[in-house]
């Protein structure tokens, strides 16, 4: 049972993380894709009507500020593709007219949002090379150490990114309903992130797990090997005393 448990956990480990992956990708390309399922996908969407130059209601996806197609529900009209899009109103509209309090004169909405975008980029380049490393994980201990510590890393950047995100989404709806604006937050691309990091918390442990169990394996066959090897040996000297014995006897 031992031999081939160090290919099913890394095959296991291979799929949670392609699957990690995945979500990260359809949170990324939120706003820079206008298509399905992809325009279903924003952080935070927040009623903007009387805020100038602002979409009513507008929603922050990764890559623009979109609207709201008022017959279907999904995004529409978004603006310009923007690389790190930050969350902050007035920088985002070019005004503060209109804008709730809460965000003027703070750069802390600025800051969350910039530094989120940084490390979902982090621990998507770091889940890929987990991703490539797993395949020798499926035929080699160090290959599913390696992949253990890839997926580690990626794990801890999908961690800052999950907080990170969940921080600046929740206060700055919190912000515009303070503000008496109705506000509430994309529950796909909330689950999509949290549900990324589950996904690369259990694949480092299966990866780690499949190094570990295929060492004991393979030392437990060199054990067996040895111990059959001894046992053969002391069978031949055995057999050859007792000939000798009888040689001798005969004599």
């Amino acid at each position: 049972m031992a031999g081939p448990t160090r290919p099913m956990l890394a095959f296991g480990s291979l799929i949670l993380v392609a699957g990690g992956l995945l979500l990260q990708f359809l949170t990324i390309l939120s706003g820079a894709i206008n298509s399905n399922p992809i325009n279903k996908f924003y952080f935070l969407e927040a009623s903007t009507d009387g805020i100038t130059n602002a979409r009513n209601p507008s929603r922050w996806t990764f890559f623009a500020i979109c609207g709201r197609d008022p017959s279907t529900g999904l995004n529409s009209n978004c603006g310009a593709v923007v690389p790190a899009l930050p969350f902050d109103p007035p920088r985002n509209f070019g005004t503060q007219t209109g804008v709730p309090q809460q965000f003027i004169g703070t750069h802390q909405y600025y800051y969350l949002s910039r530094f989120m975008f940084a490390f979902y980029l982090i621990a998507l380049v770091f889940a890929a090379i987990a991703l490539l490393s797993g395949l020798l994980a499926l035929c080699s201990r160090l290959g599913g150490y390696l992949s253990s510590m890839m997926t580690a890393v990626a794990l801890f950047f999908q961690t800052l990114t999950a907080a990170l995100m969940t921080a600046w989404v929740v206060k700055g709806r919190n912000a515009f309903r303070s503000g008496g604006f109705e506000s509430h937050i994309g529950r796909y691309n909330m689950a999509f992130t949290w549900a990324a990091m589950a996904c690369f918390f259990l694949a480092s442990i299966m990866f780690c797990l499949g190094g570990k169990l295929g060492n004991d394996s393979s030392s437990g066959v060199r054990r067996t090997r040895s111990t059959r090897s001894n046992r053969s040996r002391g069978s031949f000297l055995e057999a050859d005393s007792q000939r000798r014995v009888k040689d001798d006897l005969s004599v």
